[in-house]
């Protein structure tokens, strides 16, 4: 028995469970390949997954030449990468959300930002809800404990709090992602908390997207201004819970 239990924490998936993810990669995989098809014959060695500004810069390049022609295929191929970073907590949504408004402007580049990140955070959501419990007790046992804490204490006034969350970086968006399901936060209130909370922040970042030349690194992205900003916006957000908490 120790011996099973030991192999389950070295790798605390079952084989469905896999499976299950699996299948959401295929899935993610065959939209992708759906649309790299239908786009015009061409070099797309460019295409990859920006690490640095250099890349995103390189990469805004080549896809500028395809967005007016190819509208739609762009936005589905921008789309379904963000959407599977997001559900897979793939590091770098942050270089997509710049590269969303270089090409599509603020308007325009936030309302994609906004749906690709609330979709994927979502997916994320319910993968989680199917596979994530081994996972996040593995990956962040002291980081759970805290947020069910949170969570428990402000049941009442629950959007509040993950609205705060979502707008200030008080705990990773990946983390509230994945944990969300795991200490029963309702997905109505994890949904509208991520479609509002996300808005302040994209825009600060897609707004730099139209300047990324002038970008040096992504810390010019969050200067002292933006983080206040943020959250003064949070410390509103979540000021009738704690009004609530002094009025019982």
């Amino acid at each position: 028995m120790a011996r099973n239990d030991g192999a389950r924490s070295s790798f605390p998936l079952s084989f469905w469970e896999v499976a299950a993810a699996s299948t959401v990669v295929v899935g993610f995989g065959l939209g992708l390949l759906g649309v790299y098809l239908t786009m015009p014959a061409s070099d797309y060695s460019f295409l990859k997954l920006p690490r640095t500004l250099q890349d995103l810069q390189i990469l805004r390049d080549h896809l500028e030449g395809y967005t007016s022609d190819y509208t739609l295929q762009v936005l589905v191929g921008y789309s379904m990468v963000y959407i599977f970073m997001q559900t897979f907590m793939i590091p770098g949504t942050v270089f997509m959300s710049l590269l969303a408004g270089a090409l599509f402007g603020v308007l325009k580049g936030m309302a994609l930002v906004v749906f690709a990140a609330t979709a994927g955070a979502s997916s994320c959501f319910f993968l989680s809800k199917m596979i994530g419990r081994p996972i996040v007790f593995s990956l962040w046992p002291d980081k759970l404990k805290f947020f069910q804490a949170q969570v428990a204490k402000r049941r009442e006034r629950l959007l509040n709090y993950m609205l705060f969350l979502r707008v200030t970086p008080t705990l990773p968006n990946t983390f509230i992602n994945f944990a969300s399901p795991i200490v029963d936060v309702p997905y109505h209130t994890f949904f509208l908390a991520t479609v509002i909370g996300l808005i302040p922040a994209a825009y600060v970042t897609v707004r730099a997207g139209l300047a990324l030349g002038e970008l040096q690194s992504v810390g010019d992205l969050y200067d002292f201004h933006s983080i206040a900003t943020l959250f003064f916006i949070g410390i509103v957000s979540v000021t009738p819970t704690l009004m609530g908490k002094k009025g019982s």
